[in-house]
């Protein structure tokens, strides 16, 4: 099966959406600063985290703040502190001794760049730092509650990927399996990011009080476009080309990595994918306006060609 026509077209998330990014990468910058790291190190950390990635992992957690309070500001620590444990796993995912990759958003992997031992140290760094950053904040309450948070979902990110790359108990892998191995690797932290955005919102003095559990709504959306992520990620890596997707392609098969596509097949992946999508809309739905740039992301997940 080939991609068709409007699976090759490269979505745009729509402005109002991306705002954010400008304020989440002068805090992302900031954050660094503060940490007054060696020269090589810090150089390693700024070009694994301030690269020009998507960032969808902060547009969530601000776009979930903005949905319960409506403003998005009062999250940008939360945003730094998740993308900051992204790109520490992402760092760490490409070393040699994991998926041995050269090329990550179109240009060579830390360790390539910098090399192992200093993309080792960068991506500990990394990590490190998300949780101070988050340990700064004025309200130790709501810091204790972004840590409990941010920590689980770290956790269940190394379970994930620990199955994935090691192997699984399974001699006979199932649908199961699969979204175990993915509810941890990839949508723990995206669910983190939301909950977490959703948290800072609900600690604002105007929280939205329009709709029961707005965390509870929050996370099913969560959970939907966790996975939603995943698949799609699954199926660029058959689909797609390296050039189109600014990394190596087809080493999930190659590598004999359980991915949907190879589980179910390509047409099956893009149901679930459907399904996933219609999923996050329906939960995000019952928001309300303040809640409808969750549902563009959403929508742009559910398309997205990178």
């Amino acid at each position: 099966m080939t991609p068709t026509d409007a699976q090759r077209a490269v979505p745009v998330l729509p402005p109002a959406v991306t705002a954010p990014l400008a304020a989440v990468e002068r805090e992302l910058a900031s954050t660094i600063d503060r940490a007054s790291y060696p020269p090589g190190l810090d150089g390693a950390v700024r070009y694994a985290t301030l690269d020009g990635g998507k960032r969808l992992r902060p547009l969530l957690t601000w776009h979930a703040c903005m949905a319960v309070c409506g403003r998005g500001e009062p999250s940008l620590p939360a945003c730094a502190a998740v993308e900051l444990v992204h790109a520490f796993s992402l760092v760490h995912d490409d070393l040699p001794c994991m998926d041995d990759d050269d090329l990550r958003r179109g240009r060579p992997t830390l360790h390539r760049h910098a090399g192992e031992a200093m993309a080792l140290l960068a991506g500990d760094a990394m990590l490190a730092l998300a949780f101070a950053t988050i340990a700064r904040m004025d309200d130790p309450t709501l810091a204790a509650a972004l840590t409990a948070e941010l920590s689980h979902a770290t956790s269940a990110m190394i379970v994930g990927q620990t199955l994935d790359a090691l192997g699984h108990e399974e001699p006979v892998p199932t649908r199961a399996t699969l979204e175990r191995i993915h509810a941890n690797k990839t949508g723990a932290l995206i669910r983190a990011a939301v909950r977490m955005g959703a948290i800072v919102g609900l600690a604002e003095p105007d929280a939205y009080g329009d709709f029961r559990d707005p965390l509870a709504t929050l996370t099913d959306y969560a959970e939907a476009v966790g996975l939603l992520f995943q698949v799609i990620d699954d199926l660029l890596d058959v689909e797609q080309t390296q050039e189109q997707t600014g990394k190596r392609t087809g080493k999930d098969s190659s590598g004999g990595k359980l991915t949907y596509p190879g589980l179910l097949g390509v047409a099956a992946a893009r149901q679930t994918a459907a399904e996933l999508h219609a999923a996050a809309v329906g939960a995000v739905g019952r928001l309300g306006p303040r809640a409808s740039h969750l549902r563009e992301l959403a929508d742009f997940m559910a398309v997205r060609t990178k």
